[in-house]
């Protein structure tokens, strides 16, 4: 069976009032190549009358943003000319590549109704070839994400990228990153097969689960080494994992802000045209 390396805790980050964790990048884990950040909002209520996501106009280049929705909603839009409210249960990817500026926010009715929030956003790297690649948003609500199901039915997968358990995902990609939302009944068990090339990103949104003989609790990340294919994982209790797999780029990562490239002169030369308008205009 593949070794766990170490179990990361995910970090306390709040922003204003958006409850946050964030298990990388931490002083103590960087990156899993090509996962390269992961923030974790939630889960809350909001109140009625309440100030929604505060993730105002802000830009991106060099990497994609799958964002997903477990409770609540986003209403987004960007410089491309986007836009979009995905509700709960739903996923949104978008490729920065040569550069944009986006908006996450929450919709006008549940800013006015409140509810229950709970969003991830992972961040994947993009390739040095692709990293100027067009700019590209897409939206998908939770009935346009291909469901697979582990033999005995007690492991639900929603199938975002790549393929899992025989069900090809809902969103194409520039390499093989594989990205799944798993839901585990208590007592479910599932074995995988990840091939050794690949990095494995292991993410326990909640509940508790056991994977290759070792406890990983919600909010915590399992960094594993690439030395067996094999997985061994079983639930205690109802969990939800963010699973991933993909062959590493094996390429150098600066990332400052919101640009993630290979050099500084490639993170200044973004920062110059974003303030030069080469990532488009905001217009509300």
């Amino acid at each position: 069976m593949r070794s766990i390396k170490k179990i990361h805790q995910a970090e306390w980050r709040p922003i204003g009032d958006l409850v946050t964790y964030s298990p990388i990048p931490t002083a103590s884990l960087q990156m899993i190549d090509p996962f390269i950040f992961l923030n974790h909002h939630g889960p809350q209520v909001y109140p009625e009358n309440n100030n929604g996501l505060p993730f105002g106009p802000h830009p991106h280049r060099g990497m994609e943003t799958v964002t997903f929705i477990l409770d609540g909603d986003i209403a987004h839009k960007d410089s491309g000319g986007h836009s979009s409210v995905i509700e709960s249960g739903g996923v949104q990817w978008m490729t920065a590549g040569s550069g944009l500026i986006h908006a996450e926010v929450s919709s006008e009715e549940f800013k006015k109704k409140g509810g229950d929030l709970e969003i991830l956003q992972l961040w994947v790297n993009l390739p040095a070839k692709h990293k100027m690649a067009e700019p590209k948003y897409i939206g998908m609500q939770k009935d346009g994400i291909p469901v697979a199901f582990s033999e005995d039915k007690k492991v639900k997968a929603q199938v975002v990228s790549g393929e899992f358990l025989g069900e090809k995902g809902a969103f194409d990609t520039f390499t093989d990153i594989n990205l799944s939302t798993l839901f585990f009944e208590a007592d479910a068990n599932l074995e995988l097969e990840i091939p050794v090339s690949q990095n494995i990103f292991f993410y326990v949104i909640k509940g508790n689960l056991e994977v290759n003989g070792s406890e990983i609790k919600e909010r915590h990340l399992a960094e594993f080494k690439n030395d067996d294919p094999k997985l061994q994982i079983s639930a205690k209790e109802e969990s939800i994992l963010l699973f991933g797999f993909a062959t590493p780029f094996e390429e150098p990562v600066v990332a400052r802000g919101p640009f993630v490239m290979n050099s500084m002169q490639e993170i200044e030369e973004a920062y110059q045209d974003f303030q030069a308008g080469k990532m488009g205009r905001w217009t509300e």
